[in-house]
C-alpha cells in the first residue's frame, strides 16, 4: 500500500467512520463537527479536537487528502424527522462537501446517510446529489447497506455513496466482504450490572407462537402496557407491532435489535432476556451493537450518550468498506 493514505472526517460525530477507516491503516488528517459535546468525546478518544462549523472552514486550509469521508447530517432526510431536505439549513451542508471537493479533488468520496434519502422529494434530492458529484468529475456508486451484515445485531439500513474521480474505475460494492449475522445474545449483552427491569404488570408478552422472527432478525415479543393508538385498529390486532411506537416494543435477545435512533435520549429500548425478564438495554450494550469497543470513552451525561450513539455509524461496516477501498485503489500491484 502506498504510504500515508490520508482521509478527512467531516461531520465526524464521535468518530465511528474514523475508527473503521483507521482499521485499514488510513490516516486521518482533519476532522470537523459543529457539536461541542461530540468534539469533546472525539478528543477523549482520538487525542485531537475537531474543527467546528464546516461552512466556516477554508478548503485551502485543509491538508491534502485522498479520501473525503462524511456522514453528513441525516435529519433533513430522515423518515423520523420533518423530511425538509435541502430546505433545511442542515441539508445544504452537502454543498459544503462539494465546495471542499471542488478545491481539493480527492481520489475518493465516501458518504453515508439514511435510507430515506433515496425517496426524499420523490427522488429529486438524491438525483441532485448524484448530478452534482458527476458534474464535479466523479463516478458515482451507491448501495443501501445494513449493519446486520457486518457482525452486529442491529437492523440499521443506511445508504453508502462512493464517488471516485473519473480517472479511476467506479467502486464495486460486490468487493466488500460481509460478516455473519448474529443475535443480541451472542456476546453483546452485559452479564451483570444495575439493570432496569420492568415489573410483570408493566408489560404484555405475546404467545410464543406469535413471536415470529422477521427477515431483519427482529423477534417482536411483547409491548409495554402503555397508551397506544387505537383509532383505525382492527379488533384483536392490538398486539401487532405496527400499533406501538418503538419505545413501547419489546424484542427477544434471541434475535436482533431495531435501529438505535438519535431522538431517543432516554434509552427506552426493551429486551426480553432468556430468563424471561424484560429490561432496558444498557448504554454499553447500545455502543456494542454499533460496533464500538468496550474501552470507548463516552460522554458524561447519559442522555448525550444515547443521542450520540444514535447519530453514529456501524463501525464494522466502515471497516469492511475501507478494506475494499484499500484493495482496489491504494494497493500496489
Amino acid at each position: 500500500m502506498n504510504s500515508k493514505v490520508r482521509f478527512i472526517d467531516l461531520f465526524c460525530g464521535i468518530g465511528g467512520i474514523r475508527m473503521g477507516m483507521e482499521a485499514s491503516g488510513f490516516e486521518c488528517v482533519f476532522s470537523a463537527d459543529i457539536d461541542e459535546n461530540c468534539r469533546e468525546v472525539y478528543q477523549d478518544n482520538f487525542g485531537e479536537i475537531p474543527e467546528g462549523d464546516v461552512s466556516k472552514i477554508s478548503a485551502k486550509a485543509i491538508p491534502d487528502f485522498d479520501i473525503l469521508c462524511a456522514g453528513f447530517p441525516c435529519q433533513p432526510f430522515s423518515i423520523s424527522g420533518k423530511k425538509m431536505g435541502f430546505e433545511d439549513t442542515r441539508g445544504t451542508l452537502f454543498f459544503e462537501i462539494c465546495r471542499i471537493v471542488s478545491e481539493k479533488k480527492p481520489k475518493v468520496i465516501l458518504l453515508e446517510n439514511v435510507k430515506f434519502l433515496l425517496h426524499h422529494d420523490k427522488g429529486n434530492t438524491f438525483r441532485v446529489i448524484k448530478e452534482k458529484l458527476i458534474e464535479m468529475g466523479y463516478n458515482v456508486s451507491w448501495k443501501v447497506m445494513n449493519a446486520l451484515d457486518f457482525g452486529v445485531p442491529q437492523n440499521r439500513e443506511r445508504i453508502i455513496i462512493v464517488a471516485t474521480i473519473n480517472s479511476i474505475n467506479s467502486f464495486d460494492f460486490e468487493t466488500i466482504k460481509y460478516g455473519d449475522r448474529v443475535n443480541l445474545k451472542d456476546g453483546f449483552l452485559d452479564s451483570k450490572g444495575n439493570f432496569e427491569y420492568l415489573e410483570p404488570s408493566e408489560y404484555t408478552l405475546l404467545p410464543i407462537n406469535q413471536r415470529v422472527r422477521q427477515k431483519s432478525g427482529l423477534i417482536f415479543s411483547g409491548y409495554r402496557n402503555k397508551s397506544i393508538r387505537k383509532a383505525g385498529v382492527l379488533p384483536n390486532t392490538e398486539h401487532l407491532s405496527r400499533v406501538h411506537k418503538q419505545p413501547n416494543r419489546i424484542y427477544s435477545v434471541e434475535g436482533t435489535h431495531p435501529t438505535l435512533p438519535s431522538q431517543e435520549t432516554s434509552g427506552r429500548f426493551w429486551i426480553l432476556t432468556n430468563e424471561n425478564d424484560v429490561r432496558k438495554l444498557t448504554i454499553d450494550e447500545c455502543y456494542r451493537i454499533m460496533g464500538f469497543p468496550n474501552d470507548f470513552k463516552k460522554a458524561d451525561k447519559i442522555s448525550t450518550c444515547y443521542k450520540q450513539i444514535g447519530n453514529s455509524v456501524c463501525v464494522p461496516m466502515f471497516k469492511a468498506i475501507s478494506i475494499a477501498l484499500k484493495e482496489k485503489y491504494f494497493c500496489k500491484d
